[in-house]
C-alpha cells in the first residue's frame, strides 16, 4: 500500500494516454463564440485570501474567468476583493453582499468560494437569479439543505456543478478506480475502506481579538450563531460544527464521494451507520448537540469536530463502506489518506498520488484500452480532465456536469450521517428511500438546523 512498482506506474502511463487520446476540452472561445455578446458573464462569490493559504474560492473564479468575461466579485473582506480585482487590472465591480452582487449585474454564472455554511444559501439565491453556478465542496452543511439544492435546481433547470475535482481530475487515478472496480474485475462482494485524516490543528480557547479593518464579521457569520471574532474561528473554520463538519465534510466529500460513485451507490444511501469516535476535550460527554447547532448553548471557543473516528456505512446491497481518520488492520495494511476498495478477486488502493494493487499491475494494453473507454463512458460521454471546463461544457450543451446536484447530495448525506452517528454515541438506521432516520426522533432532529434571521429564507 505504501509503493507504486515500475509495472503498476508504467501501465497506468498506458491507461491514461489512451484515456486522453481523445479530443482536448474545448476552450471558451470555442464554447461560446468570438462575439463579446455571447460569452458568459461571471461574478466570484467569496474570493478568500487568494494569494494566502485559503485560496479556493479565488482558485476556482480565475480558472473560470478563461471560459467567460469576469464582471464582479464579492467577499466580506475587502481586502480579499483588492487582491482579486488587481488581477483583472481593478475593472470589476465589488461587493460585499452577493445579494447586491445579483441583483445589480444579474451574471450569466457565479462561483461559490465562501466558507462551507454559506455555501446553499448563496448557491439558492444564485439560481432563482438565473445563474448557472459552480460551488466549492462541501455543498451542504446539513442533510436537509441537502433537499433545498436538489430542488432549488430542479425548479430553475440551472446548471450546477459541484467541485470535487476527483471526479475529474488528479490524473484521473480516481476515475479509472472507478471504472475498475464497476468493471466487476474486483469480483464480487466488493467493499470501500476509506482514511481522511485528523483536523490539521488543535488547540483552544482561543481569545477574542479584534475584528480586522475591512471585514464584515456579521456577514460572514451570516445564518450560523452569533459569536466573537478570532482568526481561528475564521481561518480554520472546517474545525467548528458551526461552520463545517470537520474532516468527515472535508476530504470525506471527496472520498465517501468516489466510493459510492465506484460500489454503484452514488444515488442512494447506507441503511445503517455504526460510529465510534471521539471530541476535543472542550466537548463533554452526552453533549446536547442539538441544542448547540441552534444556537441555544455554546461551548468555549476551541475546535470542536471529531478527532479520532471509526464509522461504518453499511448499505441494502450488503456492501460496507468504512470511514476511519486512519485505516490500520493486522495484515499490516495502513494508510493515512486514500480509499482501498477490496472484493473477492482481489484489492486496490488510490489516493491523490497512486492507484496501485495486484489486478492494476496485471493490466494489459487490451485492458487499460477498454477501461480508458469505460471512463468516458462513466463521464457522460465528455473528456475528462478539467472540472471547470466539464461545467462550462455542459452550460454550452444544456447536459449535466459529472459532480451533479443528486450524487453529491448523496454524498453529504453519507458525511453528515457519519457525524450524527459520532454525536449519538450509537447505531442508527436510515432510510435512504424517504431520507429520514428510522424512529429516531433526536437524530431527525440533527438533520436540520435554526439559521439566524435574515440570512437564509
Amino acid at each position: 500500500m505504501k509503493h507504486s512498482t515500475r509495472r503498476s506506474f508504467l501501465q497506468r502511463g498506458v491507461a491514461l494516454g489512451a484515456a486522453l487520446s481523445t479530443p482536448n476540452l474545448l476552450t471558451g472561445t470555442q464554447l461560446f463564440g468570438k462575439d463579446a455578446s455571447s460569452r458568459p458573464k461571471i461574478a466570484a462569490i467569496g474570493v478568500g485570501g487568494s494569494r494566502g493559504r485559503y485560496n479556493q474560492g479565488g482558485g476556482i473564479a480565475r480558472r473560470a474567468a478563461a471560459f467567460g468575461d469576469m464582471i464582479a466579485v464579492c467577499d466580506v473582506d475587502n481586502l480579499h476583493t483588492d487582491e482579486f480585482n488587481q488581477d483583472f487590472d481593478g475593472k470589476l465591480n465589488t461587493y460585499s453582499d452577493y445579494r447586491k452582487l445579483l441583483e445589480q449585474e444579474k451574471p450569466d454564472v457565479v462561483t461559490i468560494g465562501t466558507p462551507d455554511h454559506w455555501h446553499v444559501p448563496i448557491s439558492i439565491a444564485a439560481l432563482h437569479s438565473g445563474c448557472d453556478v459552480y460551488c466549492e465542496k462541501p455543498l451542504t452543511l446539513t442533510i436537509e439543505e441537502g433537499f433545498r439544492i436538489r430542488d432549488a435546481v430542479k425548479e430553475t433547470g440551472k446548471t450546477f456543478q459541484v467541485g470535487t475535482q476527483q471526479r475529474s481530475e488528479h490524473g484521473l487515478l480516481f476515475l479509472k478506480a472507478v471504472a475498475f472496480v464497476q468493471s466487476g474485475r474486483l469480483g464480487e462482494n466488493v467493499n470501500a475502506y476509506v482514511a481522511i485524516g485528523s483536523p490539521d490543528s488543535t488547540g483552544g480557547p482561543f481569545e477574542t481579538t479584534p475584528i480586522p479593518d475591512g471585514l464584515d464579521w456579521n456577514m460572514w457569520l451570516g445564518p450560523a450563531p452569533k459569536k466573537d471574532y478570532c482568526d481561528e474561528r475564521r481561518k480554520e473554520f472546517r474545525w467548528y460544527y458551526e461552520y463545517s463538519g470537520g474532516k468527515m465534510t472535508d476530504w470525506g466529500a471527496h472520498h465517501i464521494d468516489i466510493a459510492q460513485w465506484a460500489l454503484g451507490l452514488d444515488r442512494t444511501g447506507p441503511t445503517s451507520i455504526a460510529a465510534k469516535g471521539e471530541f476535543p476535550p472542550v466537548v463533554p460527554e452526552n453533549f446536547d448537540w442539538d441544542s448547540f447547532l441552534d444556537g441555544k448553548i455554546s461551548l468555549p471557543n476551541s475546535f470542536n469536530t471529531a478527532v479520532k473516528f471509526n464509522i461504518d456505512l453499511n448499505y441494502a446491497n450488503g456492501a460496507t463502506l468504512s470511514v476511519n481518520d486512519h485505516y490500520s488492520r493486522p495484515d499490516g495494511t495502513s494508510f493515512p489518506n486514500g480509499i482501498l476498495f477490496e472484493g473477492s478477486k482481489g484489492r486496490i488502493y488510490v489516493n491523490r498520488d497512486r492507484l496501485t494493487g495486484k489486478p492494476i499491475e496485471e493490466l494489459t494494453v487490451a485492458d487499460n484500452a477498454e477501461l480508458a473507454a469505460a471512463m468516458v463512458k462513466l463521464y457522460k460521454g465528455k473528456q475528462p480532465g478539467n472540472h471547470m471546463g466539464n461545467f462550462f461544457e455542459c452550460i454550452a450543451d444544456g447536459s449535466e456536469p459529472i459532480s451533479d446536484v443528486e450524487t453529491h447530495h448523496r454524498s453529504m448525506t453519507s458525511c453528515h450521517l457519519c457525524n450524527i452517528g459520532l454525536m449519538l454515541g450509537r447505531e442508527l438506521a436510515w432510510n435512504p428511500d424517504e431520507e429520514h432516520f428510522v424512529d429516531d426522533p433526536a437524530a431527525d432532529a440533527l438533520m436540520s438546523r435554526t439559521s439566524r434571521p435574515g440570512f437564509f429564507a
